[in-house]
């Protein structure tokens, strides 16, 4: 019996779904190895490589396609309608039918250019919305207390699936159980059931692998997070507790959207994100299937809570607050806390750049190491939303901008193309809303993230304080990346002197495209006097020459330099080891 062309054409897409699969929990897996090895470079490439890796599978499936079926065939919509039907009743049974699915959406929208999307053609909305996500296999490893939390603590360290011993267990359980009871909720603390409860899985990322569960007891809950790094004190390879990590807060902004994606091998990827969004209730469903890798996934559980808010019609797309960019026209939805940006058809003279190299720019923050310090983006083509979802003069702005992305079809206003991010506040409007004290963490934390991105080989260009924004969390935030390059492609000079000891006028001098004179850096970040002068003492170093060729050196000498997503001062060592806060 022949099957039909729809059927075959489902299973060609499902086949190249299986690969990718494969081959992401392939390069996983091999997260341990790289940790138990400490080969830091080799898991910066990895982190990329997987990142790159959907996009390849997509591609090869696509060309699978071209080869097997005619183009009749492959873009006539009744077969991809007939197909959706096939590929639903293929991955029904499968526990992780929602990347699955998401998969044949990108198969569809690469061979209909973004076009024609329509539920009964893809998987607009999930062919199991509602379906119980319970497969039987267990998540979690459980710890009676028992009223001894140190034991509890030694036994959950020392039974860890980690490749490598820790180096003083009791040592590191009994830091942690002193900082639990000091901190516990007395609920939790005292109740007589009270377990430790962590995931099989380990979370592995930069230099850390980490356990993640929670604490109950007396009808309570705390999340509970135990950064696990190398003990670089010892001179066998062994480990070490960092800290203990039970705030949602803490444990939300180890799984930010500013952080590269966690290797993290997961057998039911649907059951994973339900136990962490019960550890951090305030975090979107999209976010955490980008924090452990799915990022494509993300996108479309992205895109569908973005049409359910739309629907309820609360509010409309309006231009964003602030200081309008030169490359970009930006606007938002202010009820989803989305920002939405688009490159304008012509840039200010000053930014002497391509609509393509901007594009390459946001591609490059989606494979770097974003430290904590960049937002992830999602990109979209064909964005497709009524006219009177936007306010007119919103929309006027971006017909006036952007006439080759943005155009009217009847009441349909057509994206052609657009990046989305989390809403921040802009740096620059918020230090004009603060206290002084406010003023002076939030402009020390805006140093720390350009050292931080420094340090992970990225200089941001352009960094007046619009460029930056703050979080819910009080983090501040790069967000603007048409200027940004690696470090070690910046030229950094000290200004000559004069023959009575002042600096040179730059305006007289010879200057590279890549030179950057780190002297000239205060007046273009801070205009304001007195907070330019607060800023120069929280950071001199930004400053200076020097600094920068420093950090260049060792990039270019292969370290790895620590950037942990937690304070300093919450680290068991008191952070000696780290570079920057």
């Amino acid at each position: 019996m022949s099957l039909s062309a729809a059927y075959r054409l489902a299973a060609t897409v499902l086949h190249g779904f299986d690969e990718y699969r494969a081959r992401f929990q392939a390069m996983t897996r091999e997260a341990s190895q790289r940790f138990r090895d400490a080969d830091w470079q080799q898991a910066q490439r990895a982190s990329a490589e997987r990142i790159n890796l959907y996009k390849e599978k997509v591609d090869a499936t696509r060309t699978r396609l071209e080869r097997t079926f005619s183009e009749e065939v492959l873009t006539n919509c009744e077969y991809w309608c007939e197909a959706r039907g096939c590929y639903a009743q293929l991955i029904s049974q499968r526990l992780d039918f929602e990347l699955a699915e998401t998969f044949f959406n990108s198969l569809f929208c690469t061979v209909f250019h973004h076009r024609h999307i329509r539920n009964d053609r893809a998987f607009v909305y999930s062919s199991r919305d509602g379906a119980p996500h319970r497969s039987g296999i267990e998540l979690c490893r459980r710890y009676a207390v028992n009223g001894d939390w140190q034991s509890a603590l030694s036994r959950a360290l020392v039974e860890a699936p980690l490749a490598l011993p820790f180096t003083d267990a009791a040592r590191d359980s009994a830091r942690g159980a002193a900082f639990l009871r000091e901190a516990l909720p007395p609920a939790v603390l005292h109740a007589d059931n009270a377990e430790l409860e962590l995931l099989h899985s380990v979370f592995y990322r930069n230099k850390g692998a980490y356990l993640v569960g929670r604490i109950r007891g007396g009808g309570e809950q705390v999340p509970l997070v135990l950064p696990v790094l190398h003990d670089d004190g010892n001179a066998a390879a062994c480990l070490r507790l960092d800290t203990v990590l039970i705030e949602p807060d803490e444990v939300s902004i180890l799984f930010s959207f500013t952080r590269a994606y966690f290797q993290v091998d997961v057998p039911v990827p649907g059951e994973c994100v339900a136990y962490l969004q019960g550890l951090m209730p305030n975090k979107p469903i999209d976010e955490l299937y980008a924090s452990i890798g799915f990022f494509k996934h993300g996108k479309t559980e992205f895109f569908r809570a973005l049409n359910r808010q739309v629907a309820k019609r609360e509010d409309r797309f309006i231009l964003a607050p602030g200081v309008p960019g030169m490359v970009m026209a930006v606007f938002v939805l202010p009820s989803h806390r989305t920002v939405f940006k688009i490159i304008r058809d012509r840039f200010d003279p000053a930014k002497d750049i391509t609509h393509r190299e901007v594009r390459e720019k946001y591609q490059l923050v989606k494979r770097h190491d974003r430290v904590g310090r960049m937002a992830d983006t999602q990109e979209f083509s064909n964005f497709i939303a009524r006219k009177d979802h936007f306010d007119p003069d919103c929309l006027a702005h971006l017909l006036e901008t952007a006439p080759s992305t943005v155009s009217m079809k009847g009441d349909k206003v057509l994206i052609r193309h657009c990046y989305t991010e989390r809403m921040m506040t802009p740096l620059n409007l918020y230090v004009e809303h603060c206290s002084e004290e406010e003023v002076a963490t939030v402009l020390n934390d805006y140093g720390n993230a350009i050292k931080q991105l420094a340090a992970a080989n990225i200089f941001p260009g352009d960094m007046l304080l619009k460029n930056f924004g703050v979080t819910r969390h009080g983090r501040v935030i790069f967000y603007d990346y048409d200027e940004i390059s690696y470090l070690t492609h910046c030229c950094f000079r000290a200004l000559p002197r004069t023959a009575d000891g002042r600096r040179a006028d730059v305006s007289a001098l010879s200057i590279g495209p890549n030179d950057i004179f780190p002297e000239e850096f205060g007046p273009f970040m801070i205009a304001n006097p007195e907070r330019r002068a607060l800023f120069t003492r929280q950071h001199p170093e930004l400053f200076d020459p020097d600094y920068w060729q420093g950090l260049q050196q060792d990039i270019r000498n292969g370290r790895v330099i620590d950037v942990y997503p937690y304070r300093n001062k919450q680290r068991f060592n008191g952070g000696r080891d780290a570079l920057v806060h």
